[in-house]
């Protein structure tokens, strides 16, 4: 029996073979019978370079239709797919070829010879923006039909690395009982149906644009409008014929700065969602009162995809991610012996359920470490379930500030300060202190023409937060330092300002 994520994904257009699968922006169509085909073709091609089951496939190619059927034919045909940020350099590349050691590799035309020459044991295709390459050309010389290889739910679908804020990128090796199981909860927690089109602006390296959209619009059977980035102009160009839209809490700022965000713009669509960062609260206000929809916000990560959401009916909550996700058990534990905490006590959100990855990429030790022997896994996410059930997503267990032995979480600070006049965001770090170990330190964003000061934010803090969690300095930058995801690289704000409280050097001739 195939219990293959293509094989499951596929039961979702059986009989809509017509239907349409995706539009790009130049109006051209593809169709349920052009995505089997099409995906059959580099299958075919894979298999024909050599690919055998369990092969890795890297793929760091600009987002276009023919890359969605270079991911589903590597499924088809027996493979691991790795897709990889196409912001990465050369240099970054060489690290993720040589741990997951790919037997095929496809790039922008630009970087094959750069690359073959880094992996001589692996076949090197390109792929442009446009669909167009030598991999597009082999697939339209190996079209044909293709009898899919069975693969069981355990074998691995796709590997993903970490972001790598601290250390290196770990390989998640998701299986396809991971990605067929989330995508099918999520079509129906969400009401997914043949009817929805999606408009579809996320990158398709990640967990979010490739698997959490992608793949549960396929299991509803569902259209999707392939936009090629997310563009302000082509999201309202679009937005009319669209009823379903995933984001970043980036895309919906953006939006809320634009005019054109009406009721009437959006009075025809089904449902927004976010997720890949925290959306503020002030976000989802404004979004509900200038649109009449509201955001609906879940949590998810790449070693698990989703493990939870806000519901489509009843209230969603602002500052939450609602409810574990239909077969995904998630608790909260005390960090250090891993005790369950009650309702409204901060811990370490642990997750178990068939979406969780099967373990780190030829790292056992660090897979050991990160599974409880019940089988549940350490997020490194801090949280809280309120008393409905609700869980509240506070940080990264390593973003915590331990200052004169006192835990702060940043996300208390910054919500307070998030809330001022004049504050378009902050995030808040812990950094080097002589005197308390660490220090916290805010840095905000100020609104455009704000003259709001660090003695204003001091002052407002008083009477909001205890004395050890108010920040020892508030400083005022740009704009903070964010992934392709929209998540705040807090470990870039902590190396920039970690010399903030560093004694000078005692003057030479002083007295000891």
């Amino acid at each position: 029996m195939d219990e293959s994520l293509f094989a499951k994904l596929r039961q979702g257009f059986v009989g809509r073979e017509d239907a349409v699968f995706l539009e790009t922006i130049d109006g051209r169509l593809w169709r349920y019978r052009d995505l089997i085909a099409r995906s059959a073709a580099y299958a075919r091609m894979l298999c024909d370079h050599g690919l055998t089951p369990g092969d890795r496939v890297a793929v760091q190619v600009e987002k276009s239709p023919e890359n969605l059927f270079l991911y589903f034919g590597c499924i088809r045909a027996g493979g691991v797919y790795l897709p990889l940020n196409t912001a990465y350099t050369l240099a970054e590349l060489d690290y993720f070829l040589s741990d997951a050691e790919p037997k095929l590799v496809v790039v922008a035309p630009e970087r094959v010879e750069a690359v073959r020459a880094r992996v001589r044991d692996a076949v090197v295709l390109a792929l442009d923006a446009q669909g167009r390459g030598s991999a597009a050309e082999a697939a339209d010389a190996a079209a044909g039909d293709f009898s899919d290889v069975p693969r069981s739910a355990d074998d691995l679908a796709a590997i993903l690395y970490t972001s790598g804020t601290t250390g290196r990128s770990k390989g998640a090796m998701l299986t396809h009982r991971n990605l067929a199981s989330n995508a099918l909860v999520l079509k129906d927690y969400w009401r997914m149906t043949a009817e929805d089109v999606l408009l579809h602006a996320l990158p398709i390296y990640h967990v979010h644009g490739l698997f959490t959209a992608t793949n549960t619009l396929v299991a509803a059977g569902g259209s999707m409008i392939f936009l090629p980035k997310f563009d302000l102009d082509l999201i309202f160009r679009f937005l009319p014929r669209a009823t379903v839209m995933m984001g970043v809490p980036t895309y919906y700022t953006r939006m809320l700065a634009d005019p054109r965000l009406t009721r009437a713009a959006v009075a025809h669509m089904r449902l927004f969602i976010s997720g890949s960062a925290p959306l503020l609260p002030e976000t989802f206000r404004a979004f509900q009162e200038r649109t009449g929809h509201t955001i609906l916000e879940r949590y998810g990560m790449t070693e698990t995809g989703m493990n939870a959401s806000n519901p489509y009916e009843g209230e969603r909550r602002p500052g939450t991610v609602g409810f574990p996700l239909p077969g995904v058990e998630i608790r909260i534990t005390d960090p250090e012996s891993g005790r369950p905490l009650p309702v409204g006590e901060i811990g370490m959100i642990e997750v178990r359920g068939p979406n969780v990855f099967k373990g780190y990429w030829r790292n056992p030790e660090k897979t050991k470490a990160e599974f409880r022997p019940d089988g549940f896994f350490i997020t490194g996410d801090l949280g809280r379930f309120d008393e409905k059930g609700y869980l509240a997503i506070v940080g990264r267990a390593k973003d915590l500030v331990i200052s004169g032995g006192l835990n702060v979480y940043p996300k208390e600070v910054e919500e307070a300060i998030d809330a001022l006049p004049g504050v378009v965001e902050s995030a808040v770090i812990g950094v080097p202190h002589p005197d308390f170990g660490e220090a916290v330190v805010a840095c905000v964003v100020r609104a455009p023409g704000a003259a709001i000061s660090e003695d204003a934010i001091q002052r407002a803090l008083q009477e909001k937060l205890a004395a050890f969690k108010r920040p020892k300095r508030i400083l005022f930058v740009e704009e903070l330092p964010r992934n392709s995801m929209g998540k705040v690289q807090k470990n870039l704000l902590r190396e920039r300002f970690r010399d903030l409280f560093a004694q000078p050097p005692a003057m030479a001739g002083a007295a000891s």
